[in-house]
């Protein structure tokens, strides 16, 4: 899997990973890809360890998110949110990932026009400013920033 890096005037770099959502088998999904490419387990953040309250008991060993370097690339991944519809072959996202918080603000006000918002750019227990849309053509962004 590619990554497409930009770079803005300062030359600050930015990137768009791919991000793959399963339905609830994800740590079996990381787990597989270690043993394929020899990497080590990543760490895992599941639902429960930060919505606890709000995800029922049976959800909170779910994976929220975890990501995985292959080949100098980061591979991102995350169980689909509980009570969320999930379809195979629509389970990805691509996540815009920049330590410019400027730039990520424009682009997710572009991208918003015509799309509909799931989660307005907010600060959040891993992020100054995440939030995720989907565009006018169907296609899932995510948002974060990372110093």
């Amino acid at each position: 899997m590619g990554r497409l890096v930009l770079f803005n005037t300062r030359g600050d770099g930015m990137a768009v990973n791919a991000y793959l959502i399963f339905d609830g088998n994800t740590r079996e999904v990381v787990q597989f890809y270690v043993k394929v490419f020899g990497l080590e387990e990543p760490q895992f953040m599941t639902f429960g360890s930060i919505h606890a309250e709000e995800i029922p008991p049976e959800a909170r060993e779910l994976i929220m998110h975890t990501y995985l370097e292959i080949a100098g690339d980061k591979v991102m991944f995350s169980d689909n949110f509980p009570g969320m519809p999930y379809q195979q072959g629509n389970n990805f996202t691509l996540a815009y990932i920049s330590s410019d918080e400027a730039a990520i603000r424009d682009a997710f006000q572009k991208l918003k026009d015509g799309g509909s918002v799931k989660m307005e750019l907010q600060e959040t227990p891993w992020s100054k400013c995440y939030g995720s849309l989907t565009d006018k053509y169907n296609i899932q962004w995510q948002f974060s920033h990372e110093a």
